[in-house]
């Protein structure tokens, strides 16, 4: 790989950043024009002043906004297409004292890179290094540089902490959570051969037991066996102390009396923009003048174009998607698998993938199903299954998206867990990329040393 921009993911990224920010500088420059037209709308009106002025505020702060985006994104076009892509042991970490900072282990193993975040925190949680994460990085730690996860299919900028006592504080807190000692990724440099996973074989031998309770240590081969995979599910896990609030089993009631499957349609975003435009017709009925009169009109066209949005993807997405997951929770027939739950570094869900059964510790997987994740936008994961291992219900294959595979609700100690995309078989090109997404290969020396040191708890 001669440049980090090669790679087809990041070319994709990096269209994808410069065509969101021209996007946002567009808008900005769009507001101007109704702010050219209330003289001619409202002539002489004491409020047009006051209403012409907000927008222009808005579209100046927007078109700045996209301007600071889009010289961002010639930024990491030029580091990208100057540097390659490097693989690093990182952890995340919090402090209210500073942004959100990322650690990255250097190359040699013996230093840390403590690196804070130019992004908001709606793009950066999906992307946040899980408790063994591993990320790519192209640039130089002391000048600033670009972060992705395994793949290099979504950026972010970071730039060094600048403050001393920030930068120390921060590398003590990842220091602490065993960065140091934790196994050195495989560079993206270094093509590794991904094993092609085989179509199933019938076969008579009896496959060796796996244990219900004891996780399996992990397989010291790169393949994307059960052993492997559960073990760094097990060193993914986070302990979590609450549980999601029961709700009703969508085989006994509507869809839309079902809390989570109401939320995956958008029927709250729906909810909240019918609030905004009731509340603004409300105002209104008091007749407000001057400036009150202008900031219910911006609050009107908000609600107005908010609903209609929501409205509309409720409509064609939302609702279409949801039946087709009743549906699949309907059917009769459970399909038991073995699951082990992986986080997706680059889309931020969880990943049920999925083995035959009997499953023993070196056979390879059959599906890959990424799931919407169960809890609140402070808590996604709340909801999830309390082992990152284990066995569930599988039900479906009644319905098929555009592409031909199939939908399929996975059902975990006795609760649907809903599906973000169709069921994909593992083996295949997707299936071998997106399983070295979620468990990024490691040297064969620092696996062995990882596998016998004892690991920190986060």
């Amino acid at each position: 790989m001669a440049r980090a921009s090669d790679l087809p993911e990041t070319a994709k990224a990096l269209d994808r950043y410069g065509r969101r920010a021209s996007s946002v500088m567009a808008s900005g420059c769009v507001l101007f024009v109704p702010a050219a037209g209330v003289p001619l709308v409202a002539p002489g009106e004491p409020w047009a002043d006051d209403l012409i002025g907000a927008l222009v505020a808005l579209g100046v702060l927007v078109a700045v906004a996209g301007a600071g985006s889009w010289a961002l994104a010639r930024r990491m076009r030029r580091v990208l297409g100057s540097g390659v892509w490097s693989a690093h042991a990182a952890v995340a970490v919090r402090s209210m004292r500073t942004t959100e900072a990322v650690v990255l282990r250097s190359p040699d193993g013996d230093g840390l890179w403590p690196l804070e975040v130019v992004a908001m925190r709606q793009r950066y949680e999906p992307l946040r290094p899980g408790p063994d994460g591993v990320m790519w990085w192209c640039g130089d730690p002391t000048r600033g540089g670009v972060l992705a996860p395994p793949g290099g299919g979504a950026l972010l900028w970071t730039r060094p902490v600048k403050h001393r006592r920030a930068r120390q504080r921060i590398v003590e807190q990842a220091a602490r959570t065993g960065l140091l000692g934790r196994a050195t990724p495989v560079q993206p440099q270094v093509r590794v051969q991904a094993p092609r996973i085989p179509d199933p074989v019938p076969t008579t031998v009896p496959a060796p037991r796996v244990s219900l309770v004891k996780r399996p240590e992990s397989d010291p081969s790169g393949a994307p066996t059960y052993a492997r995979l559960a073990a760094h599910a097990g060193r993914q896990a986070v302990p979590r102390t609450r549980t999601r609030r029961p709700e009703a089993d969508v085989r006994e009631v509507a869809w839309w009396r079902v809390r989570s499957l109401r939320r995956a349609a958008g029927v709250s975003r729906v909810l909240v923009a019918l609030a905004v435009c009731a509340a603004a017709a409300v105002a209104a009925g008091i007749r407000p003048e001057g400036s009150g009169l202008m900031k219910l009109f911006l609050v009107a066209i908000v609600g107005i174009a908010a609903l209609a949005y929501s409205g509309h993807h409720l409509l064609t997405v939302g609702i279409p998607a949801v039946r087709l997951m009743a549906r699949a929770a309907h059917s009769p027939v459970p399909v038991p698998r073995r699951y082990v739950l992986l986080h997706d570094p680059q889309d931020g869900v969880p990943v049920l993938v999925a083995f035959p059964t009997p499953c023993g510790p070196h056979d390879v997987p059959e599906g890959l199903l990424p799931l919407l994740p169960p809890g609140t936008g402070k808590h996604p994961w709340l909801g999830m299954p309390s082992e990152p291992t284990g066995t569930v219900e599988l039900r479906g294959w009644r319905d098929f998206h555009a592409n031909g595979l199939p939908v399929v609700v996975p059902r975990f100690e006795g609760r649907a867990l809903w599906p973000a995309g169709p069921y994909q078989p593992a083996g295949g090109a997707e299936g071998a990329a997106l399983l070295a997404r979620l468990a990024p290969p490691m040297d064969a020396r620092a696996r062995q040393e990882e596998n016998s040191a004892p690991r920190a708890a986060l």
